[in-house]
């Protein structure tokens, strides 16, 4: 980039809203292809008030939740505000150095994960936006949407199966935010994990095959080990 230069933009370039109507088109899309009444959903970090803010909305086509350190504020507005804010800028940016300053600053135990995966991770991301991927040497961007509709009244309501996993040295979402979300949580089959040496990006790190079969049995069966509604620690 030849100089910075301000944004041109100051309001985000989807919202909530329009993220919950983009998921309920491929939703709805599923159960026509596959003759059912109901899909599960699985999301990350911000795809936690996505994936269960619309599920709070569409009880009836969701079976059930899977959620890896999903983003939970107890006193986060139920509905849109009006005005909608103002962003800096409608993407975040991040350069690789920083992508990976940020994933160390989350270690906490040996060989949390492999340093050749930054290298690959960075390589899938640039291929992702072919955009952001000229800038410089190139940067990681991610749409800043105002979050609502995710808070504890509207999860006190909800009754849909979920699986909420955090690592215990998440930086990003601190694990007692989501505990603070099963504390919340009006399901009767809902099961919290809390995953040793892992961060945010738990699914590329020592501990994903734990992950990985824990969100594949509460997929099956509804179940974690047993469990259909309790706190678990997993790994070591």
């Amino acid at each position: 980039i030849a100089a910075t230069c301000s944004p041109s933009r100051t309001q985000a370039i989807t919202t909530m809203e329009s993220d919950w109507h983009d998921i309920d088109a491929a939703v709805d899309y599923l159960r026509a292809l596959r003759g059912v009444d109901k899909v599960s959903l699985l999301g990350w970090s911000q795809g936690g008030p996505r994936t269960a803010g619309y599920t709070a909305r569409n009880p009836g086509k969701v079976a059930k939740l899977v959620v890896l350190a999903p983003a939970y504020n107890r006193a986060g507005p139920a509905q849109a505000p009006n005005p909608l804010p103002t962003v800096d800028g409608p993407m975040s940016v991040q350069t690789q150095a920083e992508f990976k300053a940020n994933w160390d600053r989350q270690l906490g135990c040996p060989g949390q994960y492999d340093p050749n995966a930054v290298h690959a991770l960075w390589a899938d991301f640039r291929e992702s936006d072919p955009v952001g991927a000229t800038w410089g040497t190139g940067v990681r961007r991610a749409p800043q949407v105002p979050t609502w509709g995710f808070n504890q009244a509207v999860v006190a309501r909800m009754q849909t199966p979920f699986l909420m996993v955090v690592g215990s040295h998440d930086k990003q979402v601190l694990p007692e935010r989501v505990r603070e979300l099963y504390a919340d949580l009006g399901s009767k089959q809902k099961v919290f994990i809390e995953l040793a040496c892992a961060s945010h990006n738990a699914m590329w790190e020592k501990p994903r095959e734990l992950l990985f079969k824990a969100s594949l049995d509460w997929l099956r069966s509804g179940t974690v080990n047993g469990v259909t509604a309790g706190e678990l620690k997993l790994g070591d």
